[in-house]
């Protein structure tokens, strides 16, 4: 039976609490009111304040996810079962006309890969090989020999190995085999008693009669008393020397070094610019303990799967995670300004000018008649807390007050209380690097050929700013380079004075913000005080944008 196909619900990297816990309600509506399995995942870490939450709800973080692009794992791949490397090229060929392929892999009994002999090899084999003694060298076992020439051992062991000697067809006198044949080779005659007879005197380790020949006892019980291996065939002479080498085994020609092999964990864009370039038709795929799995060729890449994703609290390309345009994206829940994200085929879209995404899940639990988990209500009702900085934020509405509220008697919490641990732990910033404060809620965004960046971080005081601002402010020449931004800005929000020190680096970014707020930087100064500015999606980044078109 298939394994049903999952479902990632998910929302924008550098996660903040609404991002993580708008994906986990989702993931539970969708499972009690629809068929399928829906997870919820994140694409970046858990920031403080939404670890404290979880914990406090005693709810686990969602699975990592650091890209969702089609992977080889996703690809239906041919279960091209690996052969032994000791089978005859007669043999390796029959299987490729049964499996309709021009490559096999060859494994060990581990499973491991071992090498692949493809149709080329064994035409090489064939059309290329002239050499008499290349069936000793490729060590051929008798068994195979057997095998290809549809023949009957009479005499010797089927698992001995020809070694030494070359392959002599015996078509003249006995007095002209005297001169072509020494120690040990393998002679292809006929019925003549006296041919054979001067074979076994000559010590031939091995002597193939042809046309399905009687041999008598008299030759049988020399053969068995000088070690001779010996073989009768129904085929006639000159096929059974057009046979013989492909009873060589496969070893001998498959290849083994510099192999073009892929993961089961890797990614298609990653595999196919290396599939482009190389000759070969298949590549052998290998799972995470380097086991061979199967195989696939560059037409498998037209029937992948990709993965199945649903976003929530985010539309905006740069902020989705690493390989959206590799996924299928089936809807999208959001309170943002519509994006930059395009999908092949039509999704469900709903984006309501609300200040958080938990409250639309709100919403929907109860448009549905579903009713909502004691911890599920808590995480929904701490994103709102978050997203609108407890009520303060413009972006908050008398919808998400009365869901917040709704949510909390359903949870069984205070909302100043928890607003106020919330907020704490989120400013516990003494412990973490810069790069850790400034990642914990960033985004970026575009407009005309202009990337920037706004990060944001909110705290109950200045004196915990005044911590941030020296840590951040020499770090903003790294994010520039290391991003490739234009600009980038960070938002000091004190939740209490309901105001932001504004902090930037990079181009003409002081004066855009400057024309933005009316306001102007200090003499000596490096920021900028913006008096009633708390929010960055209703405030702070349409009047950027909006002084950047100006500009």
């Amino acid at each position: 039976m298939e394994q049903e196909k999952k479902v990632w619900v998910l929302g924008h990297k550098n996660p903040d609490t609404d991002s993580i816990c708008a994906a986990i309600a989702y993931a539970d509506l969708k499972n009690k009111t629809e068929d399928g399995c829906y997870e919820s995942k994140r694409a970046g870490q858990v920031n403080e304040e939404t670890k404290y939450v979880l914990d406090y709800f005693g709810v686990p973080a969602p699975g990592f996810v650091p890209d969702v692009g089609a992977q080889v794992k996703d690809i239906e791949m041919r279960k091209t079962a690996g052969v032994d490397s000791h089978i005859s090229m007669k043999k390796a060929w029959e299987l490729m006309k049964e499996e309709n392929v021009v490559t096999l892999p060859v494994t060990k009994e581990d499973g491991s890969l071992d090498g692949l002999i493809i149709t080329g090899d064994i035409a090489t084999s064939y059309m290329d090989v002239y050499d008499n003694e290349i069936l000793a060298r490729a060590r051929t076992q008798y068994k195979n020999i057997i095998e290809t020439l549809e023949g009957t051992l009479l005499e010797g062991n089927e698992h001995a190995y020809f070694t030494k000697g070359k392959v002599v067809v015996a078509a003249a006198s006995p007095e002209m085999m005297e001169e072509h044949i020494t120690d040990d080779d393998l002679v292809i005659l006929g019925n003549r008693y006296e041919v054979q007879l001067c074979a076994l005197e000559l010590n031939a380790s091995c002597i193939i009669v042809c046309a399905g020949a009687k041999v008598s006892q008299t030759i049988q019980k020399m053969a068995r008393e000088r070690g001779c291996a010996l073989i009768v065939t129904p085929f006639e002479t000159f096929t059974v020397a057009r046979l013989i080498n492909q009873s060589m085994p496969i070893k001998y020609f498959m290849r083994r070094e510099h192999l073009v092999t892929f993961g089961t964990e890797d990614y298609v864009e990653d595999i196919k610019e290396i599939m482009s370039k190389e000759r070969h038709r298949d590549f052998p795929i290998l799972d995470e303990d380097g086991k061979y799995v199967g195989m696939i060729s560059r037409r498998n890449l037209l029937n992948m799967k990709k993965k199945q994703v649903i976003l929530v609290d985010h539309n905006e390309k740069s902020q989705a995670v690493d390989g959206i345009g590799g996924a299928e994206i089936l809807e999208i829940i959001d309170h943002h300004r519509l994006g930059s994200l395009e999908t092949i085929s039509p999704v469900f879209f709903r984006n309501q000018p609300l200040g958080c995404t938990s409250t639309i899940i709100y919403q929907m639990y109860q448009e549905k008649g579903i009713e909502i988990p004691g911890k599920i209500a808590g995480l929904l009702c701490s994103a709102i807390i978050s997203d609108t900085l407890m009520f303060r934020s413009p972006t908050c509405t008398p919808v998400d007050r009365m869901a917040a509220e709704s949510l909390a008697k359903i949870a069984e919490v205070n909302i100043e209380e928890l607003a106020k641990n919330m907020f704490q732990a989120g400013s516990d910033f003494k412990s973490k690097s810069p790069e850790e404060i400034f990642y914990q809620d960033f985004k970026t965004f575009f407009i005309a050929d202009l990337e920037f960046g706004v990060g944001q971080i909110s705290a109950m005081s200045q004196d915990e700013l005044g911590e941030v601002k020296e840590k951040l402010t020499p770090y903003l020449d790294t994010v520039l380079s290391e991003r490739k931004l234009n600009m980038v800005y960070v938002m000091l929000t004190n939740i209490l004075e309901e105001s932001t020190q504004l902090i930037y680096q990079g181009g003409a970014a002081c004066q855009i913000a400057e024309r933005a707020f009316h306001v102007h930087q200090p003499e000596g100064g490096d920021s900028l005080l913006l008096r009633g500015v708390v929010s960055r999606k209703k405030q702070f980044i349409p009047s950027i944008m909006a002084a950047m078109q100006e500009e």
